[in-house]
């Protein structure tokens, strides 16, 4: 992990650059969150900065300090399940823009650089156009780049650990901006060191990606996943962004793309993770279910455990697609997505979620983690 001051300037001008960014800040109260998230819910922060330079970030860090309150970094709001008291501190909403990529020799890999801000669907389009194989299958996905390497984002074969190189950030510890290796974030299933270990000390500010140009050695699009193959049976050869709009109408089908006609893409995408139990766990679920051990669906997860898909669990409990609770429901389309119905609060959600929580557990003694990061 490699330490560096901003744009190499020593610590009396990293204050200096800080204190007049903090006068330059446009500091907003009392402002709505639910616009802000895919879920549509969420009450108001007492204060919200839009930061769109790294010294703005340090500054907006140093203003929650001055004033002894706690602070949220908000990016894409794809993944959050926001109070309806709101949170009583510093919203800050990272807004970074800018992409740009690079050759890297002898292996001729393609680096792609893309500050935090930048909508995460349009650079995997932007890497498509350029016929860079390494993203593909992450099309459609909501929220902002920022966000990715947090929770190491994957979907249909592919993850953000497998093409990520390193990320910028600032150290809260000491306002510091650093460069992570991939190895640093220690990434693992929905995890990494920035939601883990080290929660809350990081704020990205750029990623880098490395991938190759489609045609080269190791370059063909990603057919892994099941859903794929039936669109691209084999002999297909399809481009990358042929499997790129592929994945999007996937994603569609099961409103996983946020659109303004469609309610059931008011969500915040899966609500749960997949379960990594131990094995023995598998006969339980397969005796509970009136099944054969083949016949539930499960993955290999090292040191004697195994994946159960969250979905076919909550569908086996009686929790099916279309489920209503009041104001919040499970998506018409996909068991895992629970949706807004129009006017939910938090509480609607959160009820939901804890009745399925409760139906999974009492039925296969498995307990659900939510996927999404609570706010306030």
């Amino acid at each position: 992990m490699r330490a560096d001051s901003l744009d190499g300037m020593g610590l009396q001008a990293v204050a200096e650059q800080h204190t007049g960014a903090e006068a330059a800040l446009d500091v907003r109260e009392n402002v709505p969150l639910a616009p802000y998230t895919t879920l549509g819910i969420g009450g108001p922060a007492r204060w919200f900065i839009t930061a769109t330079t790294e010294a703005e970030i340090a500054a907006a860090v140093q203003f929650a300090r001055d004033r002894h309150v706690p602070l949220f970094v908000l990016g894409g709001g794809s993944n959050l399940l926001v109070s309806d008291n709101g949170f009583p501190g510093l919203v800050l909403h990272v807004a970074l823009r800018g992409v740009h990529t690079s050759v890297e020799r002898p292996n001729e890999s393609v680096y792609v650089t893309a500050a935090a801000g930048e909508s995460w669907d349009e650079l995997v389009q932007f890497t498509v156009e350029e016929n860079l194989q390494g993203m593909e299958c992450l099309a459609g996905i909501p929220g902002s780049v920022g966000g990715t390497p947090v929770q190491n984002v994957g979907a249909y074969g592919q993850e953000v650990a497998q093409t990520l190189v390193s990320v910028r950030c600032l150290d809260m510890r000491d306002l510091r901006f650093v460069e992570l290796t991939r190895a640093d974030l220690r990434f693992g299933y929905r995890t990494s060191l920035l939601n883990a270990a080290e929660r809350g000390r990081y704020i990205v500010t750029r990623v880098t990606f490395a991938m190759k140009r489609s045609g080269t050695p190791g370059s063909q699009p990603n057919l892994s996943y099941a859903d794929l193959k039936r669109i691209f049976p084999e002999p297909a050869r399809p481009t990358l962004a042929e499997v790129a709009e592929a994945v999007r109408g996937i994603r569609r089908g099961k409103g996983m793309v946020v659109d303004a006609a469609d309610p059931d893409s008011r969500s915040a995408g899966s609500f749960f993770r997949n379960p990594i139990v131990p094995q023995e766990s598998l006969e339980r679920v397969a005796q509970v279910s009136g099944l054969h051990v083949n016949q539930v669906p499960h993955w290999p997860a090292g040191e004697g455990c195994i994946k159960l898909p969250a979905a076919w669990l909550l569908e086996h409990a009686g929790f099916v697609r279309g489920t209503v609770l009041g104001r919040a429901g499970i998506s018409s389309k996909h068991t895992l997505a629970l949706v807004n119905r129009g006017d939910a609060a938090q509480r609607d959600i959160a009820a939901l979620r804890e009745r399925i929580v409760n139906g999974v557990r009492a039925r296969f003694g498995i307990e659900l983690e939510q996927e999404p990061v609570n706010v306030g």
